[in-house]
């Protein structure tokens, strides 16, 4: 054979492109309030709970009942993503790599939605006519860590806290905690037992939904004023995203970088809590 055979072959690894680990897209879009929005600043306006008067004689003057109001600010920011994919290299690979740029792209997003959500579903609200008034999460909407992970006292006592402040039992409700806690809770006795959870998914090693909340794993959370992991618990409406533009992805041609294939991808979001008695803050240990 012809030692000039070797310029024949290809510098070949695989044939296909491989994404490494990663949270592909966001995985907390699906469980908020979502609201398509036009302009950088958005409100959305509340009415509170109201009180009924009693009727104190026949033909008294028709009572004026002053129905509460409230409002909350949603402030919007840009996000993108762009790369390119030069012309000349795609001759010398056997794989276009524009689909696998296009998906890391979204999955950046993605995951960069999860994060605004989470900032603001602890953080700091914006209330007001003009969101002058900056609202904290309060502390009874917090459960300590005590030094251990999630547990099922920690669940009822969140369980406990919606429902006190009347949360509506029939809107879905969610917990989203990292894997850690997932291992703690699955090695809880109550949980294991079918007389607490009906959930099939436990023999696959995976929880679904208990004590009325669907579990959302997520490896994004941050740590609370004490060190402890912040996880959440909270009813869908209570925590708002507003989309100016959802996730877009572009593929177009660049004359400007010698005809380099550029994939983008850009979204215009914010988020905000929309009540503090819909949302508590679990603390675990980090």
């Amino acid at each position: 054979m012809s030692s000039q055979v070797q310029l024949a072959f290809n510098a070949m690894y695989s044939a296909n492109i491989m994404l490494l680990v990663q949270q592909k897209g966001s995985r907390l879009k699906d469980a908020v309030r979502q609201e398509m929005v036009t302009g950088e600043i958005a409100y959305f306006d509340q009415i509170g709970a109201g009180s009924a008067i009693k009727r104190q004689s026949r033909h008294a003057d028709t009572p004026l009942t002053e129905t509460p109001h409230a409002r909350r600010q949603v402030m919007l920011e840009d996000y993108e993503y762009s790369d390119l994919v030069d012309r000349l290299d795609q001759v010398k690979t056997l794989t276009d790599p524009t689909n696998a740029y296009a998906q890391a792209a979204a999955h950046a997003l993605g995951r960069a939605m999860d994060d605004v959500i989470i900032a603001q579903a602890n953080g700091v609200a914006r209330s007001g006519k003009t969101g002058q008034t900056l609202v904290t999460l309060p502390a009874p909407q917090k459960i300590a860590g005590g030094g251990t992970g999630l547990t099922l006292a920690k669940l009822l006592q969140a369980k406990e806290i919606l429902d006190a402040a009347e949360n509506d039992p029939d809107e879905p409700r969610y917990v989203a905690c990292p894997a850690k806690d997932i291992t703690v809770l699955l090695g809880t006795t109550q949980v294991t037992s079918s007389d607490y959870n009906t959930v099939k998914a436990l023999a696959a090693g995976q929880i679904d939904t208990f004590l009325g909340f669907r579990f959302i794993r997520t490896q994004r959370l941050g740590l609370n004023g004490s060190g402890e992991r912040a996880c959440l618990a909270w009813r869908q409406s209570a925590l708002l995203l507003a989309l100016a533009q959802s996730p877009k992805v572009k593929v177009t041609e660049r004359p400007d970088k010698s005809y380099a294939t550029q994939v983008y991808c850009a979204m215009s979001i914010g988020a905000t809590r929309m009540e503090e008695d819909g949302v508590v803050e679990i603390g675990t240990l980090a």
